[in-house]
């Protein structure tokens, strides 16, 4: 589909004068056990490391994009929640935000969430265990941070929150819509990545919560990342007719999620999102998009991106597009850098790029891939 450029116009974003942080992430942070090449049934040894959709994104405005952030989460005070901290402190995320909860001795009340995670290879797919239930920030509660300060005149340019933490709780839920509301009235600009798991969502008792829980969040944005197959599941926009509305109208429609989310949440301003052409776990094609009232803006395409490690590409797509705006370029910028930061994210273990803001901009330019010596 055509980029459309004509009309681009640069984000308006709060300076940074006086601001403590670039950017606040709202979310739990678990322990990823990684098996390397192993299988999680066999594995004898795991490697250790920290990583939660919406910290993944602070984490790597912090470490990749030298940006002052913080993480708005919770920990119990035992040795797991001290391994944590100090994780996150060495990607130079502010930890000062974190809430502390009394450990009981067993982890009955509260806990850190684990995530055991494989890789994949080839036809054996990624693959993720999840034990997080009563972590300590499922129980986070709308007025435990104080919202005015963090987003006040010398706290917070932008809030970046998801799917996954609103979905642990009916608390986490209603701690995300607060989060979301005060940044609005404040003037700090939020995002929101969609991140539906449906296993998350399974057990609750209203079986059209995630739509709803989601839909206030969204109305709330000014940056939603998220898919047609998001939009639709977890917004209820009713993405496959108006495909055919469009179709009927004009053989190479808009995207037509995009203009949905935009009719249906007056406030949001972009949609950004990834394709993925999964060949194997470990070829993909790979493309950043970025959806602006005014038309779409595209990455190019990568076909047949060799991948160590693809879990966190999504939300190192999604800092790449935040510090490109941050930056004050405009959606095409911003989804150059979302894409090529995705890309090199999964060549390196873990959930989090461990590359340069030089390696991201050279790779945005299409520079030559040679060795550096």
């Amino acid at each position: 589909m055509q980029v459309l450029s004509e009309g681009e116009r640069p984000w308006t974003i709060p300076s940074a004068e006086r601001k403590r942080w670039d950017c606040v992430a709202l979310g739990e942070v678990m322990l990823r056990l990684d098996p390397g090449e192993e299988r999680v049934r066999s594995a004898r040894n795991f490697r250790v490391w920290e990583g939660g959709g919406e910290y993944n994104v602070a984490r790597a405005l912090s470490r990749t994009f030298r940006r002052p952030t913080a993480v708005l989460t919770a920990l119990p005070r035992n040795e797991l929640g001290d391994l944590v901290e100090g994780l996150i402190a060495q990607a130079r995320v502010d930890v000062s935000q974190i809430l502390w909860r009394p450990y009981d001795g067993l982890g009955r009340t509260t806990r850190v969430g684990l995530n055991f995670t494989e890789r994949g290879f080839g036809v054996r797919p990624p693959l993720g265990v999840s034990d997080r239930a009563n972590s300590a920030a499922s129980q986070i509660t709308p007025d435990e941070f104080d919202w005015d300060r963090l987003f006040g005149e010398t706290g917070a340019r932008w809030l970046h929150t998801g799917g996954v933490f609103a979905a642990l709780s009916q608390a986490t839920a209603d701690a995300t819509l607060a989060a979301v509301r005060a940044a609005r009235r404040k003037g700090v600009q939020v995002s929101y990545d969609v991140n539906y798991r449906a296993s998350l969502w399974a057990g609750h008792p209203d079986p059209d919560a995630a739509r709803r829980v989601n839909a206030a969040i969204a109305a709330e944005c000014d940056l939603l990342f998220a898919d047609e197959r998001s939009l639709s599941t977890c917004l209820g926009l009713d993405v496959e007719a108006a495909g055919r509305r469009a179709w009927s109208i004009d053989p190479q429609p808009p995207a037509r999620g995009a203009a949905l989310a935009f009719e249906a949440f007056p406030r949001l301003r972009a949609v950004a999102y990834t394709l993925r052409d999964p060949r194997s776990a470990s070829v993909n094609g790979w493309q950043g998009v970025v959806h602006g009232r005014d038309g779409r803006y595209q990455s190019v395409e990568r076909q047949g991106l060799e991948i160590l490690d693809r879990v966190g590409g999504g939300d190192a797509f999604a800092a790449g597009v935040i510090h490109g705006l941050l930056s004050g370029g405009g959606l095409q910028r911003a989804a150059d850098l979302g894409a090529a930061h995705g890309a090199l994210a999964m060549t390196t273990p873990g959930d989090a790029a461990d590359v340069s803001a030089a390696e991201v901009e050279a790779l945005a330019k299409g520079e030559a891939r040679v060795a550096q010596r």
